[in-house]
């Protein structure tokens, strides 16, 4: 379970830095699937910091699916979520109305609800049609993304943040179903193409669309869809008697990220210019484009 948190609080940070590096990066195609933004975002040393981030959260992902129940690991990823918010209140000067300060404690009380209920981790090792199925699903959010570049602006930011969270959930269970290095198995194959996938969709998100709506997208895709095959498929369970308890505290906890899905992105400029120029004569003007409605995961 510290692994598993600690690998929200990762997650959560970086989605900050990543957010903002996504939105600095010059526009590109306006598909939704776009290569060549990921390469600029790269250039920029906040997505790097993230990515670094991310990368040190996958590990201590990695490391908690495959002691804990998926639909355990899925909830504290959500939960991410709480941890930027803290963080943008803290390093960004956002503030936190009662309603999102609430929601930051509704999601802890979920997570401690999971922990209390959570049982072993399962051992069925999958068959090799839900193994072939994951690397369908891994190709089919390539081609979800190539879809949401051409709706309109409003629906897009949804369809491609739920088409990540499938990239971040097909993750999550390939961790699971690996059992040492066989580039015969498929899973390995689902597990590149679908986290690549995932990033792909998540950094052309962030820039283009509501990250508000992204966000909240993400969070649905890696947590239900995880949850449900690792219970019916590999065999997690609960404590004896508290199936009732991890329910109720995978609902709170998601339901508690959700309401907190607009952190994750920078203000808008003349506001993080307004904050800045009251503790400093000068201000640093970031070139971040038009900003949507909303003002850092995310593998």
């Amino acid at each position: 379970m510290i692994c598993a948190l600690a690998s929200a609080f990762c997650f959560g940070a970086a989605s900050v830095f990543q957010a903002m590096a996504a939105r600095a990066a010059e526009p590109g195609t306006g598909g939704g699937v776009d290569v060549a933004l990921m390469w600029r975002a790269l250039r920029q040393w906040r997505y790097l910091a993230g990515l670094g981030m991310d990368t040190l959260g996958f590990v201590l992902q990695i490391v908690a699916l495959r002691t804990l129940p998926i639909y355990v690991v899925g909830a504290s990823l959500a939960a991410s979520l709480a941890v930027t918010a803290v963080i943008a209140s803290r390093l960004l000067r956002v503030r936190l109305s009662r309603v999102e300060w609430t929601a930051v404690a509704v999601v802890c009380v979920g997570l401690a609800m999971l922990a209390l209920a959570s049982g072993r981790e399962g051992h069925r090792d999958g068959s090799e049609a839900l193994r072939w199925a994951l690397l369908a699903v891994s190709f089919g959010v390539l081609l979800i993304g190539v879809a949401a570049g051409r709706l309109p602006e409003k629906p897009r930011a949804l369809v491609l943040g739920l088409g990540a969270g499938f990239g971040f959930g097909v993750v999550e269970v390939a961790v699971r179903l690996i059992d040492g290095i066989d580039f015969t198995d498929p899973v390995w194959y689902a597990l590149l193409v679908g986290g690549g996938a995932a990033f792909l969709l998540l950094t052309s998100a962030l820039q283009r669309g509501s990250v508000t709506t992204a966000t909240a997208g993400a969070v649905l895709g890696e947590t239900i869809g995880p949850a449900v095959v690792g219970v019916v498929w590999l065999g997690d369970t609960t404590r004896e008697g508290f199936e009732w308890l991890a329910i109720l505290g995978f609902a709170v906890a998601v339901a508690g990220s959700l309401t907190l899905a607009r952190f994750g992105e920078p203000p808008a400029p003349e506001e993080a210019a307004g904050e800045a120029g009251g503790e400093a004569g000068e201000t640093e003007t970031l070139d971040v484009g038009p900003t949507p409605e909303r003002g850092p995961r995310t593998p």
